[in-house]
């Protein structure tokens, strides 16, 4: 295999120490002194009963100077992520990282404060909007706001609660990607005990060696309950932290924010949540063909993400390169180029290594109009539409730099943020089977997809489950580590049911899944599901459409951070609150699992 090369922000800054970064610092520093004194000496001054005019001019220049400030910590802190995701022991990166935490208290102070002010002249807002192009141009931004505004507190308490976060509930979560980041384990493979980083050995899933899957499903379960206790800490501060906030802030539940930061209504959700829980007789079906290729009555954990059919085929990373160019090409040229702008430019870090963050991500560098993806590359075929799926998120910010949309326009939810990856993903995969005529190699290809799907439907809403009580338990008491992995066999088999073996399950998923550590984002699963459902419905109208559905594509991807998700779906004439629109997606996949059982 060739290298799985290391990502490349040489462009953004020199380094860490450059007097460059240094004077980007003190640059976010100054535009905050420069907002700060405006609020001081201007907005905060204002209210309904001032002139239309007046506060048009205040709301403008309040816009405008944000996207300057977003745009400018946006590039630092991605700078900074560069070094921390992919070398936990770097730690001047990690101190950089923690001073520019301190920074970005007075930002979030600065934001709740604009927040304030807006629900504050919400009576007059439409005539503000009027009366000012920068504040016409960020309409759906301000009225969002406006409906935010209900759900805050006071203002001494909200900037309490921003300083407070560094030593509490982000300190938990940091705490939580050290300790998973330089966990290692002894293992044998191949003849040689290696020291593995927890995501070499989590990649093990997919060996096609059962021994090795058993073995190394065995080793993650000692691993995790050597640092079991630790992480259940974590997790009770960020749980523990969310509640106290929510209540404080009049939210209905902590579903209430997640929705909203969605994007989606409640009807949505459930309509969606709906139609998936009435798939899982699909799913477990997949389950046990797949069982019944093994010799088994039920599968074990360690064989969910097992390979089927026969394939030789390894990918190394050029390899991986080209095919993913190749047929990003055959659906717009221009996708093409950019992806391969992205590998020429070394956007990419794939390299698997002790300290590097487990799993994968885009982030993007606004001040450069780039991006930067990382994951951990093992030349499989997942892995390659790993790298597909998080060009997908490069090729949706890079929509809205070409359209010229603010860092403020650019504020995408969750549930719209997998639009792109889902696309880019299909792309790909449909690209494999497409080119290949054996039944075994199509067999092995319709198995990486299944996989991927089932993880988005059945864990996903499992893990849905697990936070959902997690949150409603933690209002009582603290949650034992035991707790924690009582609730998530609970919920693994309220959706797997008969179909794995209840033996064999992972209790300890709640270590390693960096999204239950975000104290400021909860429930950051169900929006993957939104995400893939939506994206298969837009693909089926690409497939009907050809080249002409691109540009309406485009569109719609520079546009997430300007509407609901409901108003964006109507654009291709989908209503997201029909619970048909989501059982038909899962009908895409149902048949994909009826080919699977023939085969």
């Amino acid at each position: 295999m060739s290298t799985p090369p290391r990502w490349d922000l040489s462009n953004v800054y020199p380094s860490l120490e450059s007097k460059e970064f240094e004077a980007a610092v003190a640059a976010v520093k100054s535009q905050i002194d420069g907002l700060e004194k405006l609020f001081a000496e201007k907005v905060t001054k204002m209210d309904a009963k001032t002139p239309v005019k007046e506060l048009a001019t205040a709301a403008g220049e309040a816009i405008e100077r944000f996207n300057l400030l977003y745009e400018s910590s946006g590039t630092v802190r991605a700078y900074i992520q560069s070094f921390v995701t992919t070398d936990s022991h770097n730690i001047p990166a990690m101190k950089k990282m923690s001073e520019f935490q301190m920074v970005g208290v007075r930002m979030q102070n600065l934001g709740n404060q604009f927040q304030a002010w807006v629900g504050k002249i919400a009576p007059v807002l439409e005539e503000v909007i009027q009366a000012n192009p920068s504040a016409k141009a960020h309409a759906f931004s301000l009225r969002d706001t406006a409906e935010q505004s209900k759900y805050m507190m006071s203002a001494p308490e909200e900037a309490l609660a921003a300083e407070l976060s560094l030593s509490g509930a982000s300190a938990w979560g940091k705490l939580q990607g050290t300790v998973t980041s330089q966990l290692t384990v002894d293992f044998e493979l191949d003849g040689k005990t290696q020291k593995l980083p927890m995501p070499a050995l989590i990649n093990l899933h997919s060996h096609p060696d059962e021994s090795v899957r058993q073995r190394a499903y065995e080793a993650e379960m000692a691993a995790w309950k050597t640092v079991e206790e630790p992480l259940a800490a974590c997790m009770n501060g960020v749980k523990g932290t969310a509640n106290t906030l929510n209540h404080a802030r009049g939210r209905t539940d902590a579903l209430h924010p997640a929705i909203d930061m969605a994007r989606i209504d409640r009807p949505t959700l459930e309509a969606m949540l709906g139609a998936m829980e009435a798939s899982f007789p699909t799913f477990r079906k997949y389950y046990k063909a797949k069982a019944k290729r093994f010799g088994k009555e039920k599968l074990a954990w360690w064989d969910i993400f097992a390979p089927a059919g026969k394939t030789e085929k390894k990918y190394s990373f050029d390899e991986g390169r080209d095919f993913i160019i190749t047929n990003f090409g055959k659906f717009s040229p221009e996708l093409a180029a950019f992806a391969k702008r992205a590998f020429d430019q070394h956007w990419i870090d794939a390299e698997q290594r002790e300290g590097k963050r487990g799993g994968a991500f885009c982030m993007g560098v606004p001040g450069v109009k780039e991006s930067r993806v990382l994951c951990n590359f093992d030349g499989t075929l997942d892995q390659v539409s790993t790298i597909a799926h998080e060009l997908g998120h490069a090729f949706h910010n890079e929509c809205a730099y070409q359209a010229g949309k603010t860092e403020i326009q650019q504020d995408t939810p969750m549930t719209l943020a997998e639009t792109a990856s889902i696309m880019n993903e299909t792309i790909v995969m449909e690209a494999v089977l497409a080119q290949t005529t054996d039944p075994q190699e199509q067999l092995a290809i319709i198995e990486t997809q299944l996989i991927g799907d089932a993880q988005v439907i059945m864990d996903i809403y499992s893990r849905y489950l697990f936070e959902k009580d997690v949150f409603e338990r933690r209002e009582k008491s603290e949650l034992s580590a035991g707790d924690l992995c009582d609730s998530m066999e609970r919920a693994q088999k309220t959706v797997y049911g008969d179909g794995l073996d209840e033996k064999y399950l992972h209790k300890y998923m709640w270590t390693w899944k960096p999204h239950y550590y975000y104290a400021g984002l909860s429930f950051y699963n169900f929006p993957y599901a939104f995400g893939l459902l939506f994206g298969a419905g837009l693909y089926a109208i690409y497939q009907q459409r050809g080249a002409d559905f691109v540009p309406d594509y485009k569109n719609l991807l520079a546009s997430t951070g300007e509407a609901s998700a409901a108003d964006l779906a109507a654009r291709f004439g989908i209503d997201i609150r029909a619970r048909k629109f989501w059982e038909g997606s899962l009908g895409v996949i149902g048949k994909r699992i009826e080919r699977y059982c023939e085969l």
